[in-house]
């Protein structure tokens, strides 16, 4: 599949600005040039059959913008068109050559519905050996960054399979065998690592008021992590666990839907980064989706007060990034650009400074953003052509509004018609 292009006469979003009728030109999947329409279009990419103009008839009204970056979202969920009634059984008796096929089968998903690069945020073996394929462009798709997961037994991450089965992932319940996951994660090809410092939602049988790991267990991910280069990401749903984050000095903080006005004010000085995921614990909470009454008991109590919460974090500049916690039924491989709009609602803010939060603030918080995430010369070439102007009217920002998608600069969902430059 051709990994390069052009597109002329085009209204863009940078992921930080406007940019009125522009020529794009990217070729061997990097963007090799973004300047005005008035300066002549470069020959580089003219010959090409992926070639756009804005005044092509039918095609007037449309713009580009950077791929979307999901910082959290979870790939092992089944997929296809058989209907598995109880996925936290379902890793237990499916091959992992099987499941690897149903991660990249999500990941796709993701790519088509405009989301190029994302975050696998509970990663074991499966996921990373996706993410290398991906790499290496055995099949054209997304960038997939993958966090190998280390947790407690008992814990959040070990109570997604059924308490009582006995064939597990990996845990780890010392300081040693924390270093030692750590390590082990690092071998199977990890980007990142995450850890517990709560209970959550969908976990069996645990509250999510749970402490997970002692403080000398936590220390010791966190500093073997750094230790060799990763960033470490923290769930939390607590006060508790948020602190510990802050004292421990992690990296960024999944979901944070408890914190007191002086954590806000720790966090947006550090300048960490949030994913606050509303969608899933809306759904859950109001009963939109399949979960147990466990599970929409405690989504319920997380979500309370949780938006007068987060508009006053975002007011005192706490930087939320787009994280959805997308896992197949709850929260579809597609509905990022709903949790974008959401983010609209809750934290008050314009659209541009909801777009950035999804495109090239998520790449900075993931320490990528030298590479993708932004739309100018020596950037890869994930983009999106929309109808619309999303970065000013946030309810342009759909699925339908989807004209096509380049993902590594291969066209991988809609048409570029072919037309003389």
């Amino acid at each position: 599949m051709a990994d390069n292009g052009t597109l002329v006469n085009i209204p863009l979003w940078d992921g930080q600005r406007y940019q009125d009728d522009c020529d794009v030109v990217w070729d061997s999947g990097i963007i090799r040039g973004i300047r005005p329409h008035a300066d002549g279009l470069s020959s580089a990419g003219t010959d090409t059959d992926r070639t756009i103009r804005a005044d092509t008839p039918g095609m007037d009204g449309l713009c580009v913008i950077p791929g979307l970056i999901d910082t959290h979202l979870h790939l092992w969920y089944p997929t296809g068109n058989r209907r598995i009634a109880d996925t936290s059984a379902w890793p237990l008796y499916t091959p992992p050559e099987e499941r690897s096929l149903h991660v990249l089968g999500n990941a796709l998903a993701c790519m088509r519905n405009g989301v190029t690069t994302m975050r696998d945020m509970s990663s074991h073996s499966t996921e990373m050996a996706v993410a290398r394929a991906l790499d290496e462009q055995v099949v054209p798709g997304p960038r997939l960054l993958v966090n190998g997961e280390v947790g407690m037994s008992a814990g959040h991450g070990d109570l997604f399979t059924p308490p009582r089965a006995r064939q597990r992932n990996p845990v780890a319940d010392s300081p040693d065998e924390c270093r030692k996951l750590v390590r082990s994660w690092a071998r199977e090809g990890t980007t990142g690592i995450k850890l517990y410092l709560s209970g959550g939602v969908l976990s069996m049988g645990d509250k999510v008021g749970w402490r997970n790991q002692t403080i000398a267990e936590i220390r010791a991910t966190i500093d073997e992590a750094h230790a060799l280069g990763f960033q470490v990401a923290a769930h939390t749903h607590t006060v508790e666990g948020i602190q510990i984050a802050l004292d421990e000095h992690v990296d960024s903080i999944e979901h944070a839907t408890a914190m007191t006005d002086e954590q806000m004010d720790a966090i947006a000085e550090r300048h960490i980064p949030v994913a606050p995921t509303l969608l899933i614990n809306d759904r859950i909470a109001h009963g939109d989706v399949p979960v147990s009454p466990e599970a929409r008991d405690k989504a319920r109590r997380i979500v309370e007060h949780r938006d007068d919460m987060f508009r006053k974090a975002a007011d005192r500049g706490v930087r939320f990034v787009l994280g959805t916690d997308a896992c197949s039924s709850l929260v579809a491989y597609g509905d990022q650009m709903e949790e974008v709009r959401d983010m609209v609602r809750v934290f008050g803010w314009n659209a541009e400074r909801a777009l950035h939060a999804a495109t090239a603030d998520a790449a900075d918080a993931m320490r990528i953003g030298d590479t993708i995430g932004r739309l100018q010369a020596g950037y890869g070439a994930d983009l999106l052509v929309m109808r619309g102007r999303p970065w000013e009217r946030i309810e342009d920002l759909r699925l339908d509004n989807i004209v096509a998608v380049i993902s590594r600069g291969a066209l991988v969902r809609g048409t570029l018609p072919r037309t003389a430059v």
